[in-house]
């Protein structure tokens, strides 16, 4: 197959790539690295700050429009696979249907349907933008639902939902946003992790334990970093022979990953029922997640023995005891951390997740 992976989230496509190479497709991801993250890329299409970014960007765009045609699959990270207005990604959107055979929406992370669902049917306990039947109102949740209802983006999300072959949702909660309303073409895909054998000694118990957490630029209270960030550092406090807390802040990818590596727990995303690429690439490494582990996670990976993410409510008390706990009986971690590499091995692996593309670019009709 030909294959065009067009857009990046958390590595998600360069991963994707690397694994139906491995199976002898022919593949090409343009894309912008995902902002400050600078994934690999095929093609970068980063916009340059400025006035003037946005006109550069569309020249290139407009140079590049040759080499998105003739593929048998595209696949868009999101709705805005490119940095530019919703209004003129309607062309771009169009060419790749035109001149492609079949064209895929990736369900990956932000987008009007995500924002939507979790404001008006609900489907989640608790998300981005509710907790039970009580909306969020922090900045960064007003923002995006000014910035996704009742706009071109929208609009932009509408359209190609229902014009695509098929939408592929990376994480539980936007399967229950999409599933519903496009029955015969969504479907679960797990996220792909390149696991590669660790090589550090995952059955000792160190001393101190080690915990990491990463800040986004601007998104800490959104994502809820800034409660798990309080609980870890009054663990630290607490317990400051036993605990160590690194903290990491708009690092690019290289470096973030590799301070990571060093550590024994990560705190990512409180208001998840999954762990994302940020958390699954921490697990594949022998790093244990305390994050989003609820029971429909497990359930739609088909999982009955492994549990290993340390599962948090979206609140500081739960977040301060699940690590206290960690703190007081250390010898869970071992067994942890085995489940957890055990986990992305079973569920994530790059080229089973692949096949799993592969299988369901295949079924579906061209609509």
């Amino acid at each position: 197959m030909k294959i065009l992976l067009l857009g990046e989230y958390s590595n998600v496509h360069n991963t994707l790539a690397q694994g139906l190479r491995q199976m002898g497709h022919e593949v090409c991801v343009i894309s912008n690295g995902d902002f400050w993250k600078d994934y690999p890329r095929d093609i970068d299409v980063a916009r340059i700050p400025g006035k003037l970014g946005g006109i550069r960007l569309m020249l290139k765009l407009w140079s590049l429009l040759p080499k998105m045609c003739g593929y048998d699959v595209v696949q868009l990270i999101n709705p805005m696979f490119f940095e530019l207005k919703a209004e003129r990604l309607f062309f771009f959107y169009r060419w790749l249907r035109r001149h492609n055979r079949k064209v895929f929406l990736g369900a990956f992370g932000m987008d009007y349907y995500w924002v939507h669902e979790c404001i008006e049917r609900k489907p989640l306990r608790y998300s981005d933008f509710n907790i039970g039947n009580t909306l969020r109102t922090d900045s960064d949740a007003i923002k995006e639902q000014r910035d996704w209802i009742g706009t071109a983006k929208e609009r932009l999300n509408k359209y190609i939902a229902e014009d695509c072959d098929g939408i592929v949702t990376g994480l539980y909660e936007y399967y229950a946003c999409y599933q519903p309303l496009f029955l015969e073409k969504t479907r679960f895909i797990p996220f792909p992790i390149a696991y590669i054998e660790t090589t550090g000694n995952i059955d000792s118990i160190k001393n101190p334990i080690k915990f990491f957490i990463g800040i986004s630029k601007g998104r800490s209270a959104y994502k809820g970093t800034d409660i798990m960030l309080k609980a870890a550092q009054d663990i630290a406090l607490k317990y400051p022979q036993q605990v160590e807390l690194n903290i990491a802040e708009g690092l690019p990818f290289a470096q973030y990953q590799k301070m990571m590596d060093a550590c024994d727990v990560i705190l990512d995303q409180l208001y998840s029922y999954t762990p994302a690429m940020n958390a699954l690439l921490a697990m594949s490494k022998g790093i244990v997640v305390v994050g989003g582990g609820e029971p429909e996670n497990y359930e739609i990976l088909g999982e009955h023995e492994l549990r290993p993410i340390i599962n948090v409510e979206p609140n500081y008390d739960s977040v301060y005891h699940e690590l206290e706990q960690l703190v007081l009986l250390p010898e869970r971690l071992p067994e942890l951390k085995g489940q957890s590499i055990e986990y992305i091995k079973k569920h994530h692996d790059y080229m089973k997740v692949a096949m799993q593309y592969l299988e369901f670019w295949s079924e579906q009709d061209r609509h």
